[in-house]
């Protein structure tokens, strides 16, 4: 309501689980307000919620709903993996007049970098390259690009160089970023923390496979949560998560 009325509310959830309890409104109302009046009316705010496979999290708070939230039209999605990009991404969230779900990472939180000073605003729909390299492409968000980093390091040790694309927003979509990429290296593994089905790396693969199939030296592949509630255990949970061995494992079958 404030944000029809002209406010622009920034709505911290906390966990992002916490979100299930307003997904109707945030799914049927903020994110149609636009398309149900014609464009008379917007519903410029920004959701903050941290996702992810944190730590003793559990079933409850360990949810990465962004693909869920993907599948329903109207929303802008962030994903930001470094301080810089946060800054940079969350002013152009609150300049926008659509609702934006910002997705943090918990394990994100305590990260230290760089930051511009002043003014600084990253559009949505552009990918950073945070690492160059061509011999295959790693697609990955959020926390992931740090995973995906560090297997790209043990990667090199091998003579195997990885580039890294991290989209920072789902949508709008880099698709250009991702074919730009794959056209120099032919190869694609796809790195994300959500559930394998209608998964963030399902909509990506399916983009390319469409897109890009002839650029495709080999089958796409996927290192993602496995398909499994997440456990309190410790040692399930990193089993149960993307770690840099999977993504190593997975660079190694397609490069081999």
């Amino acid at each position: 309501g404030a944000a029809l009325a002209g406010a622009r509310p920034i709505i911290p959830f906390g966990t992002a689980s916490f979100m299930f309890r307003a997904w109707d409104q945030i799914i049927h109302e903020a994110g149609t307000a636009r398309y149900m009046s014609n464009g008379a009316a917007t519903a410029p705010m920004v959701f903050h919620a941290l996702h992810g496979i944190r730590g003793g999290g559990a079933p409850q708070h360990s949810q990465s709903p962004q693909a869920m939230a993907w599948n329903a039209p109207g929303i802008e999605i962030v994903l930001a993996s470094t301080p810089a990009d946060i800054k940079g991404l969350f002013r152009t969230a609150v300049k926008s007049d659509n609702p934006t779900i910002v997705f943090d990472h918990g394990k994100l939180m305590g990260m230290k970098g760089p930051v511009p000073d002043g003014d600084y605003d990253i559009p949505f729909g552009v990918a950073d390259i945070k690492r160059k390299g061509g011999d295959v492409t790693i697609v990955a968000t959020s926390l992931q690009v740090h995973t995906a980093l560090a297997a790209a390091d043990e990667l090199a040790k091998d003579g195997i160089e990885a580039e890294i694309v991290d989209l920072r927003t789902l949508v709008p979509l880099d698709t250009e970023a991702i074919l730009a990429s794959l056209l120099r290296t032919g190869r694609l593994v796809i790195v994300d923390e959500c559930a394998p089905r209608c998964s963030v790396a399902s909509e990506i693969a399916a983009t390319v496979a469409e897109e890009g199939f002839d650029l495709l030296k080999a089958p796409i592949r996927r290192v993602m949560r496995m398909e499994a509630p997440v456990p309190y255990s410790p040692v399930l949970e990193a089993e149960l998560s993307p770690r840099p061995d999977r993504i190593v494992a997975a660079v190694r079958s397609v490069v081999d």
